[in-house]
């Protein structure tokens, strides 16, 4: 039990490094494009990513400009990764034990609610009210940058609590994206679409572990979304979810098998080769190889490899393709504090109302060593909006003008977030030391 507590904790651990570490990068690509967009070579940077190219063949191709490319065929991996997240958390995750997830669900509700209501109500029947959406969500690798540079002092409950609101907050902005961002549906691609899923599901039920199949037939699937109307990216979540997730060798055989190779290999270790190994030993170092490779599943061997890629590749690619705007013909509109008010107290007010309504409703307790301003802190910090605001945004407008406002808003409200939530949560670690 305390082994697969600490494996839970140790994979959290690992997943938090890295989307901290993928913060500081995003920051920058985030500043270097502002720094571009409002320098001489802002042309080229556009000309840049309005180029147009194309993939396919001479009579069946798909042509796009980069822009365009990076939005839905390059974020389609940081969605395929959400997906596995998701999946995981479900799993063997904190959402999987009600009672832990309760708190995190609670948030993420309020925190998706609250924004939505806020902004609706400011804007009322002005131009943009279609963003609506824009400040529901919460980046994950932003806010747990800002919590790492707080040290080690942060309680392991706080950040698995921002992680775990930050997965959900995803998810709803998923289905977001999915029900109210689409358009000019194409339902009999749909139904093709709805064929390829069950497909899929088919596999993972005859538990089929060959992926190339899944890559397959999810590729045909983005290209059906793509063509239906319903935004491409869903179709890699969809995916994800019916990647496998069980292991073809289990934890008790593999361990069987590492004994008996370990019996194997000493069996030999005093005989005359010294230098190369004997069959037998080959052998049990071969089969030992096959059951590494097995004892992992497709889902958790998925994650591991994407992590880095979509951290450190995708996310800074997209903040450095979408993040530019020019001051020079845009301003600090009516939009732009909407969004920004929205994202920053709109969180606040949402995620700090879903963790009392829970408490009260559960008669549960904030876990140990946090308190009330270290949980204002943690709201704060769920105000920080960027990568899929920036993503909402280019859904839910079209106009330049409004695209351009609703970015200084997006980059004005998860700035003010982010500083409050450090600082609210620094004064709350001083407090408890006292």
């Amino acid at each position: 039990m305390q082994r697969s507590v600490k494996q839970i904790q140790n994979t959290f651990l690992n997943f938090f490094q890295y989307e901290s570490s993928s913060g500081i990068i995003l920051f920058v690509m985030t500043i270097l494009a502002f720094i571009i967009s409002n320098s001489p070579v802002k042309v080229f940077y556009e000309s840049f990513l309005e180029y147009k190219f194309k993939i396919g063949f001479e009579n069946l191709f798909l042509e796009k400009s980069l822009l365009l490319w990076i939005n839905d065929a390059l974020m389609s991996f940081f969605f395929f990764l959400v997906g596995l997240e998701i999946k995981r958390e479900i799993l063997v995750g904190e959402l999987k034990d009600i009672k832990r997830a309760i708190l995190p669900v609670g948030a993420a509700i309020g925190g998706m609610l609250a924004p939505a209501v806020l902004f609706l109500l400011l804007i009322a029947n002005q131009e943009g009210k279609e963003g609506w959406g824009i400040p529901m969500a919460t980046d994950i690798a932003f806010s747990l940058s800002i919590l790492k540079l707080l040290g080690d002092r942060i309680p392991l409950s706080s950040k698995v609590f921002l992680t775990a609101f930050a997965i959900i907050d995803d998810l709803g902005a998923i289905i977001i994206i999915a029900i109210f961002y689409s358009s000019s549906i194409n339902y009999v691609l749909l139904f093709f679409a709805f064929g390829i899923v069950m497909l899929l599901i088919l596999f993972n039920y005859f538990h089929l572990r060959t992926l190339s199949l899944y890559y397959i037939l999810g590729i045909i699937l983005w290209i059906i979304f793509l063509k239906s109307g319903i935004h491409p990216t869903i179709s890699a979540v969809i995916l994800a979810f019916t990647i496998p997730s069980r292991p073809k060798v289990n934890l008790k055989d593999f361990i069987n098998n590492l004994e008996n190779a370990k019996e194997n290999l000493s069996k030999h270790i005093n005989s005359n080769h010294k230098i190369l190994l004997n069959e037998e030993q080959i052998e049990s170092i071969e089969f030992l190889s096959k059951s590494i490779r097995e004892v992992q599943s497709p889902l958790q061997k998925l994650e591991n490899q994407l992590h880095s890629f979509v951290a450190f590749w995708v996310m800074p690619i997209f903040a450095f393709a979408n993040a530019g705007v020019y001051l020079g013909n845009t301003e600090i509109s009516t939009l732009s504090i909407y969004i920004a008010v929205s994202l920053s107290f709109g969180k606040l007010i949402g995620i700090i109302s879903g963790v009392y309504i829970v408490l009260k409703l559960f008669r549960i307790h904030l876990p140990e060593n946090t308190n009330w301003l270290h949980y204002f802190g943690l709201a704060f910090l769920g105000g920080v909006g960027f990568t899929m605001s920036l993503f909402i945004n280019n859904l839910a407008y079209t106009e330049i003008k409004l695209i351009d406002e609703a970015k200084i808003g997006i980059l004005l409200g998860s700035l003010f977030s982010g500083i409050m939530g450090y600082i609210l949560i620094k004064f709350s670690l001083k407090q408890q030391k006292l």
